[in-house]
């Protein structure tokens, strides 16, 4: 039997991922810019999730999906930036484990998807707030609410699961260097010695369950939306009904881009130069974006936020 090139997956295959440059100057500058966006990710999410949680006036089901993005943001980024920076840091190979990478495969999975899948949620939720003002409150109830987040959060872990095991029960071949700077599903499978056919399917069926699916679901809730916006009599109160969604819109419209740039085009058309830098943007500029678009878009936030920072500095002061 030729086993030459076969590496079967047990625990002591070892990968490692391909660097952003040969020049330690450029490593250098790319870990820094890393760091800030990290810093600043975790930093706004934070805020956004303490300020929710503090201010009373915010206990609403928007809010509370909205805390629940930022929590899901700041563990999504946690999962790929340490390694990553780490990696970038080093001045030798920085080699992850199959457990290790498989691990780091299932969280980014797993909170990508529910990520998603509440970006829906919240779409429904403005949905109704905005077509069904008078039964808003009836509607979405907090037992509602709860069972809605904790369903992105269980389909998200199913998908995840099944994803996960399903690559990491192939054969890897002697090259083990992942053409990215974190384990993604597309240049793992991509080291396989094995047909992988079946598998490239699976994750077509997985990403029309994240990505189109909840998108078109989320358009459909927009053409009611602007349907219902555009027959508010008052400039004002159109003005406020926009100002409540697109905020939302806009997070959607990067969110779902970046994705179906990756995961809904073609395997064989994947490229790992376009890959490395849209994965550049939903893992690291995204996630410092999203509590940027949210505070400066919506005003409740934006005032809840400056109280927050004027108590904090008059606590300090004495």
């Amino acid at each position: 039997e030729d086993n030459g090139e076969l590496l079967k997956s047990d625990w002591k295959v070892l990968f490692h991922f391909r660097p952003f440059s040969k020049l330690p100057e450029v490593q250098m500058l790319i870990f820094v810019l890393f760091l800030m966006m990290y810093l600043i990710s975790i930093g706004g999410n934070m805020s956004i999730v303490l300020t929710i949680w503090i201010n009373r006036c915010l206990h609403t089901p928007m809010y509370f999906f909205l805390a629940n993005l930022a929590s899901l943001e700041i563990f999504y980024s946690s999962t790929i930036a340490p390694l990553t920076l780490a990696s970038i840091l080093s001045t030798e190979r920085t080699v992850v484990s199959l457990a290790g990478c498989g691990a780091q495969m299932f969280f980014f999975i797993f909170l990508g998807s529910a990520d998603c899948i509440l970006l829906a949620v919240m779409a429904y939720d403005r949905f109704v707030a905005i077509c069904h003002p008078l039964r808003y409150t009836l509607i979405m109830s907090w037992h509602l609410c709860v069972q809605l987040a904790l369903g992105s959060l269980l389909l998200g872990f199913i998908l995840a699961m099944q994803l996960t095991v399903l690559i990491f029960q192939l054969p890897f071949c002697s090259s083990k260097e992942i053409s990215l700077f974190y384990c993604d599903v597309l240049p793992v499978m991509r080291l396989a010695c094995a047909d992988t056919h079946v598998h490239e399917a699976t994750l077509f069926v997985v990403s029309v369950i994240v990505l189109t699916i909840p998108f078109l679901l989320i358009t459909l809730s927009y053409v009611f939306i602007v349907n219902a916006i555009l027959k508010i009599r008052s400039a004002e109160g159109r003005h406020k009904a926009f100002s409540t969604c697109s905020s939302h819109l806009m997070v959607v419209l990067l969110q779902y881009g970046c994705g179906s740039l990756i995961y809904l085009c073609p395997s064989s058309s994947y490229s790992p130069e376009r890959g490395q830098v849209v994965s550049v943007v939903y893992t690291f500029i995204t996630p410092v974006l999203n509590p940027l678009i949210y505070s400066m878009r919506n005003r409740e936030l934006k005032d809840a936020l400056r109280k927050v920072v004027i108590r904090f500095l008059l606590l300090e002061k004495q």
